[in-house]
């Protein structure tokens, strides 16, 4: 019988987070992903150097990538240095990544990285996200909600 998971994940060193992914899709589910990685990209990580601003993820070929993340190379890494902005393997089980092709071929959704922290262990992992993308409307009424909660806190804490 496999383990419960965790509801929240064990991020102890937030590197690279895309907040803006919150505000453009409406996020469906989350899972964590082993990330495959070589020696620099882990120490440029580990700097917190890295981007995931513009990344995405895709699935093909029962495997899944995380396209156009940006690592830069490490300072010392002379001639083992990495490509910047190579794709890069997640490592999911096969249950989860038959799950994510079929949310993504049937229903038109999209994954996408929320964000890359090490966990309790020191592994670089991804918090990969099924998410279906807002529309323009879709986005107004989030800031006008993001605006009212500001406003009550504010009224709370002057009447408070």
């Amino acid at each position: 019988m496999p383990r419960p998971r965790p509801a929240t994940f064990d991020k102890k060193k937030i590197v690279a987070e895309n907040r803006r992914a919150r505000f453009d899709y409406f996020i469906e589910d989350t899972y964590e992903a082993g990330i495959a990685l070589t020696g620099t990209e882990v120490k440029s990580l580990r700097f917190g150097e890295g981007s995931i601003a513009e990344a995405y993820a895709e699935v093909t070929a029962e495997e899944v990538w995380l396209v156009n993340s940006n690592i830069p190379e490490f300072s010392h890494g002379n001639r083992f240095n990495h490509e910047p902005k190579r794709p890069r393997k997640l490592l999911l089980h096969e249950r989860e990544i038959n799950k994510l092709h079929g949310a993504v071929a049937r229903e038109g959704m999209t994954l996408v990285p929320l964000s890359i922290y090490f966990n309790g262990r020191g592994r670089a992992k991804v918090e990969l996200a099924l998410a279906k993308g807002k529309k323009t409307h879709d986005k107004r009424e989030t800031i006008k909600e993001r605006d009212w909660k500001r406003e009550q806190q504010r009224l709370l804490r002057d009447r408070g």
